[in-house]
């Protein structure tokens, strides 16, 4: 049988949001994602049909991610890139020829994110937490750098809107690949972890804002 968690013989520090706390997290989440699919299911079937007819493949990216406490599932984005033999990253920069003319506004507008609510919804992941990473960033997680794994991974939070331009950012260097891997990931855990030590609810509702404000 397939092991569906990454790094399991590994012990994970404790998580210092209360059980209280992760509760009420959930329950916002539930709300909030189940209101945000009533009102926007319209703009994801548009924007699937969009990114189907653009990239000739279904609409719907799913992808392997490492999520809360190590466990694999499958995240849901709108496809915005034709596949390329020719390039083999996961590394995505503006300038990436594999992003397809539809795929740029999508990933400008960030609706190709919308669809991640329905992985809210599931309990995969939540509104406000670190972005889930791709497996093989995750493992590379050491002692209290693991705490970010506690959480379910969101849609937007601290690191993501410290690197809301983070392609363009890539774009500019002359190894995005070396630069994402030595600069942006060790900073994003920096960030993450105190996100997490430092959890208030009202945290996350102003991340929430400052995301839907732009």
């Amino acid at each position: 049988m397939m092991n569906r968690r990454v790094a399991a013989k590994i012990v994970e520090p404790e998580c210092p949001i209360s059980a209280g706390g992760l509760i009420l997290k959930r329950l916002f989440d539930l709300f909030v994602g189940i209101l945000g699919l009533t009102l926007t299911f319209w703009l994801i079937a548009a924007a699937w049909l969009a990114a189907t007819l653009d990239t000739r493949a279904n609409g719907f990216f799913v992808q392997d991610r490492v999520g809360r406490e190590g466990r694999l599932f499958r995240v849901i984005k709108l496809r915005t890139m034709r596949s390329n033999p020719s390039i083999d990253t996961t590394v995505t920069t503006a300038t990436d020829a594999r992003i397809t003319l539809v795929g740029r506004i999508l990933r400008r507008t960030k609706l190709d994110e919308l669809p991640q609510l329905i992985n809210v919804v599931k309990g995969d992941m939540s509104l406000v937490g670190p972005r889930p990473d791709v497996p093989g960033f995750a493992d590379l997680l050491e002692g209290e750098d693991r705490l970010v794994l506690c959480v379910r991974p969101g849609i937007t939070g601290p690191a993501t809107l410290r690197y809301r331009n983070e392609e363009l950012l890539l774009a500019e260097q002359i190894d995005p690949e070396r630069y994402n891997r030595e600069v942006i990931f060790p900073d994003k855990v920096r960030i993450n972890r105190e996100y997490v030590e430092n959890w208030s609810f009202g945290r996350d509702l102003h991340y929430v804002w400052r995301t839907l404000s732009g």
